[in-house]
């Protein structure tokens, strides 16, 4: 049994993988989004972890301990004066690691680490999504009109997402999914009171989104095929296959631009036999 074991090692001599992770971590704080793999995504957002609550005690020690590991000054810069006070009333779970499937290539597993609260939070505009595609299909299944689903959209956001927060891990009731509802109240539950407006906002502009959408492309669909019937109105296409067409495609395809070949002489001389002979029986 292993005892002592901290992280992976990469395959890697211990300089090698050391000088690898801080350069992780520094691009983190430098970008607050990396992309990478799912081994090193996990390990860089330990010492991240590390590194802020450094950055967060605010003493000449601790931003002395935080220059030497990071490798660019603008790093150190973002994180006494930026992340620092992001999570001053957050006691831990700065990073987050969301998985992007495999790896072209070398099939390895892909993932996303970010720091939490960011301008361009994915956790953040996912959950939007979903609540805005929640209140539409909620209210798809009750109202019964759809010009009234149309024009309102989602805009009592506001009020189901107040809702949603006050109700307890575990607890039944409510409009939204309980993931949906576990996530939202994480969400704002270090961003202040501004976070539900937000949240609101960005909901109801998906669900306007969702249901402008398929109007748009249908109009652009008719538009487009009014214009195409317009400038070619009887052209056949060479391998083009109707709808209740009884001939393959390859046989269509074959010369004259897919009109039907005509029948030899002499199968339309026996067809016309058959058909007499049946008419006098």
């Amino acid at each position: 049994m292993k005892h002592g074991v901290a992280f992976r090692k990469f395959s890697r001599t211990m300089s090698h993988r050391d000088l690898m992770l801080r350069n992780l971590v520094t691009s983190l704080f430098e970008h607050q989004r990396i992309k990478t793999t799912l081994p090193k995504a996990r390990d860089a957002a330990r010492l991240a972890e590390k590194i802020i609550t450094m950055g967060k005690k605010g003493n000449p020690g601790s931003w002395t301990r935080a220059a030497n590991f990071l490798l660019k000054p603008v790093a150190l810069t973002n994180l006494v004066e930026t992340y620092s006070k992001r999570y001053a009333g957050r006691p831990g779970g700065y990073t987050r690691v969301l998985k992007l499937g495999n790896r072209k290539g070398d099939n390895a597993p892909a993932a996303v680490l970010e720091l939490v609260d960011n301008p361009e939070d994915l956790r953040w505009e996912m959950t939007a999504r979903a609540v805005g595609f929640e209140i539409l299909q909620d209210k798809m299944l009750k109202e019964q009109s759809l010009q009234k689903v149309v024009g309102e959209g989602a805009k009592e956001a506001r009020e189901v997402l107040t809702a949603e927060s006050k109700i307890e891990f575990g607890e039944k009731g409510g409009l939204l999914r309980p993931k949906t509802r576990w996530n939202v109240q994480k969400l704002i539950r270090y961003r202040g009171e501004e976070a539900l407006d937000i949240l609101s906002t960005k909901a109801a502009e998906h669900a306007d989104k969702l249901l402008a959408t398929p109007v748009v492309m249908r109009t652009f669909f008719a538009k487009k095929q009014e214009k195409d019937h317009r400038n070619f109105p009887q052209r056949p296409i060479a391998g083009f296959k109707h709808v209740g067409e009884t001939r393959s495609v390859l046989d269509i395809s074959r010369g004259r631009l897919g009109h039907q070949r005509k029948a030899p002489s002499a199968i339309l001389t026996m067809q016309k036999a058959f058909n007499l002979k049946a008419k006098a029986l």
